[in-house]
């Protein structure tokens, strides 16, 4: 028996390997996960995360953008935490330097990244449809036809001809994953803080509801780009509309036919038939010609009183308008202005 080796020292040998079994499985482990908490994203990215996403959607989004190497950090990390993608609908944002558990956590807990979304001077819904859809991940349908719900639009006092006024030129923030609804909620909750009971008050007192403002507003804006004469131009078209005089707007003939880059408005133009040629029909047209902003509204909410009833460009090409209240002196202004144009060649 004096060959066996003694207990103790059959018990430190066993402690020794199980230390160095301790040892190598923490450098394994430590090897294999400094990268994940290091190991950095080179560029920036927005990831897009569809419905019910899969661990392998995912992968495929990151790899595409940061590469194979991190794009399997991630996933490795993904299946670790059993993260439910399906639940991840929306965009996120990789920032460089990233590592790949800042991503997946980041992913994880939903901390989408906002869409900016800028409303300035569109002329159509569909247009304004196509452009916000291509942003965000519904179809222009989608939202058209919320637009067109006359149940939706009543909360704001809109009929569907009117529904371009709920878009204010602002810019709102809103997530790639967000439908037509909420897109429009928080849209339309800005029209409403906008039109407070002070403006409200004072569009009646000039005759006029919200939606009315703005359809005014939105042939000013059309009209002349000089801020110190929408005023006076949005109080003109009130005198008219006092009076019972056709707007005869020029904008609004454009709007019609569907071709602002008319830059002569003849004969044949003013008969072209629509509820929108304020040559042909008295009152406002049915709805907005464009999106317009809350400075336009204002300028004309606050303008001061005036005789004016027409108005015509100037002949020094300015951008901005002779007034008048005579017919005869504004005759006398369009004739410079007609000189103008034919000894330029604008047709």
């Amino acid at each position: 028996m004096g060959d066996q080796i003694p207990h103790s020292r059959r018990v430190r040998r066993g402690l020794a390997v199980i230390l160095w079994l301790l040892v190598a499985f923490t450098i394994g482990t430590f090897l294999m996960v400094i990268p994940m908490l290091v190991s950095g994203a080179d560029r920036e990215a927005i990831i897009l995360v569809p419905r019910n996403a899969t661990v392998e959607n995912v992968t495929d989004s990151i790899t595409k953008y940061m590469g194979e190497s991190y794009g399997s950090r991630v996933a490795r990390l993904m299946k670790v935490h059993k993260v439910d993608w399906s639940q991840r609908h929306g965009a996120y944002k990789i920032n460089e330097g990233d590592s790949p558990f800042k991503t997946m956590r980041h992913i994880s807990v939903g901390a989408q990244e906002p869409v900016r979304l800028t409303i300035n001077g569109f002329r159509s819904l569909p247009t304004l449809s196509e452009r916000i859809s291509a942003r965000l991940d519904f179809t222009p349908d989608s939202l058209l036809t919320l637009l067109k719900d006359s149940t939706f639009l009543a909360q704001y006092n809109l009929l569907p001809d009117q529904a371009l006024a709920l878009f204010l030129n602002d810019t709102y923030e809103v997530y790639w994953s967000s439908s037509p609804k909420s897109v429009l909620t928080k849209i339309g909750a800005n029209y409403k803080k906008f039109w407070n009971d002070r403006r409200v008050s004072r569009a009646a007192e000039l005759g006029l509801t919200p939606a009315q403002v703005m359809i005014i507003a939105s042939i000013v804006d059309e009209e002349t780009n000089a801020p110190e004469e929408k005023g006076r131009v949005g109080r003109l078209y009130i005198n008219r509309l006092e009076k019972g005089m056709k707007l005869q707007a020029d904008p609004t003939v454009r709007f019609a036919i569907g071709d602002f880059t008319i830059k002569r408005v003849r004969a044949e133009h003013l008969r072209y038939p629509s509820p929108y040629n304020t040559y042909l029909h008295g009152g406002l047209p049915p709805g907005l010609i464009r999106t317009t902003s809350g400075r336009t509204v204002d300028a004309i909410l606050s303008s001061e009183p005036s005789e004016d009833l027409y108005m015509c460009a100037k002949e020094d090409f300015s951008g901005r308008h002779n007034f008048s209240s005579d017919y005869s002196e504004h005759q006398a202004n369009a004739r410079r202005y007609q000189e103008e144009l034919n000894k330029r060649g604008i047709q």
